[in-house]
């Protein structure tokens, strides 16, 4: 898989210090000039410790420099394409059939190896406190809340979702410090999603994100974010293919939820599926 480092440290960046940001941006603007560069040219060009450098590189899984400097040499020198290989005209159908479902498998697998224990763990926790969860998410993102909407109503926690970004607006800051807000943005900037997500937090909410970026504007204002990890392609954006990252995290989450809180998890369930049934010929 490519780019696991540079993966690594996007979804490390939220956490790290100062200067460890220092050298994450660094290798970020140019990832092949640090194959080249020791550990002490890296450190007086950030003008920086050697040993601060060396902690960057143990945070990142790595035993030293040397380490860090092989896996992004391989990354950065074998082709980004691989399974993300672009359609040609003269694929057929199942050609074309399979390079997709293959990106899907990537970005899970890219989605799954940057996801952060100690922020799911985060995640579950506030879940599992709040008295109503709030899914919001405009454009594209609102079918993904809505999706949530329609799994965490299962779960006997009182849940609410909106299409309008208006709506979610106004329901937004009627919010309180019992209430979990769930904020879905690919980019990170809608500039609606931002004032849904400011307004929640404002109003004493906590305030999850599930986006792509670990520097956007989204991430540095909620609690916990989650990230997904998706690469484009010539037929398909980033946020596109980033849905399935997203789906699959909120899979991830209810589940979560129903196992934790199945004693008024499973009766809510029952109940659906029972008026459900009553609908069926």
């Amino acid at each position: 898989m490519t780019q696991n480092t540079i993966k690594k440290i996007n979804s490390l960046y939220p956490r790290l210090s100062e200067k460890e940001k220092k050298i994450a941006d660094y290798i970020q603007e140019d990832p092949s000039r640090i194959i080249n560069k020791t550990i002490n040219e890296v450190s007086a060009d950030l003008n920086i410790a050697d040993a601060t450098v060396f902690r960057f590189c143990k945070r990142l899984g790595f035993k030293g420099y040397q380490a860090m400097k092989i896996a992004l040499a391989s990354e950065v020198i074998t082709p980004i394409q691989q399974i993300h290989e672009e359609i040609s005209d003269q694929d057929n159908e199942k050609t074309i059939f399979e390079k997709i479902f293959k990106s899907n498998i990537q970005t899970l697998e890219n989605t799954m190896h940057i996801l952060d224990e100690t922020s799911i763990n985060k995640t579950v926790k506030l879940m599992n406190q709040a008295k109503h969860i709030y899914f919001y998410g405009t454009g594209g993102s609102s079918v993904i809340a809505m999706d949530a909407y329609h799994k965490f109503i299962r779960t006997g926690v009182k849940c609410f979702a909106f299409i309008d970004s208006h709506f979610q607006l106004m329901s937004a800051s009627q919010l309180s410090k019992d209430d979990l807000a769930i904020v879905i943005s690919h980019s990170g900037r809608n500039r609606d999603t931002l004032q849904i997500a400011k307004t929640a937090k404002e109003n004493g909410a906590s305030v999850i994100a599930i986006t792509g970026f670990p520097k956007s504007p989204i991430s540095q204002l909620a609690q916990v974010a989650l990230y997904t990890s998706s690469e484009e392609t010539e037929y398909r954006s980033e946020a596109l293919s980033s849905r399935i990252g997203q789906l699959s995290i909120i899979d991830a989450l209810y589940v979560n939820t129903m196992v934790r809180r199945k004693d008024i998890a499973n009766p809510a369930l029952k109940k659906m599926r029972q008026a459900i049934s009553q609908t069926r010929i």
